[in-house]
């Protein structure tokens, strides 16, 4: 993941939940994530189908919980260049179900989208630009706020356990943002909005392929990897 080249990209696109179950149900995009990345591909993007359905019956704060394992459990972690070839890509949730594999963006990507689709309020969650200080690399989460006032909950890949931003002693944060909007981080709180910056961003680019139903191909070493849905 490239890490500094977003600060000041300003995120205009929204999301709403009837746009993002329009684009999990199109069959046509599942039948090409199989004939693109093989026989095998459909089985996790059936399955978070499933999930989907199931975890629309559930209260909000289980569904944080859900959402937040069930993609951690099913997607193994991948850089850009091992998957995709290049230095910084920002998949679709079909790709990174349809291969099994994606880095922190494509977590929080996944987790965003899935969340929105079960009716979560768009103004609640972030994604967060993070210093992971156990390695001190840079890394993305996803965050929670119950009010918005209140300190948010982390949705991460690198610790799996939802918890509050003030237990994660681990995570330097940097900036947050939505589909409203840019925002730079505080430690607590929604910090405050950068004023908008025009560009195209990984984001606004990663919709665009959603909207117009494009596949990238996968990287040839990792070509023929069966997702493992024997545990499913």
């Amino acid at each position: 993941m490239r890490f500094g080249c977003y600060v000041l990209i300003f995120f205009s696109f929204y999301v709403c939940s009837h746009e993002v179950l329009v684009y999990l149900k199109n069959n046509k995009i599942i039948e090409r994530a199989k004939q693109q990345y093989g026989d095998d591909s459909e089985k996790l993007i059936k399955l978070w189908l499933k999930f989907i359905n199931k975890a629309s019956q559930e209260n909000e704060w289980r569904q944080l919980h859900l959402v937040n394992n069930f993609f951690n459990q099913h997607i193994k972690y991948r850089t850009d260049l091992q998957l995709w070839k290049k230095t910084d890509y920002w998949a679709t949730p079909i790709e990174t179900l349809a291969v099994g594999m994606g880095d922190c963006e494509d977590y929080v990507i996944a987790k965003y989208l899935t969340l929105i689709a079960l009716g979560v309020n768009e103004q609640k969650i972030r994604f967060m630009y993070v210093r992971q200080t156990t390695v001190n690399e840079p890394h993305m989460v996803l965050i929670y706020f119950n009010q918005p006032n209140e300190t948010p909950f982390v949705l991460d890949n690198f610790n799996k356990q939802l918890l509050a931003a003030t237990e994660r002693k681990d995570l330097t944060p940097i900036y947050s943002f939505n589909g409203h909007g840019l925002w730079l981080a505080k430690s607590k709180g929604l910090g405050n909005k950068v004023k908008n910056s025009p560009g195209v961003s990984a984001w606004s680019l990663m919709l665009k392929r959603i909207e117009q139903g494009q596949l990238t191909p996968i990287n040839n070493n990792f070509k023929g990897i069966a997702n493992d849905v024997s545990r499913f």
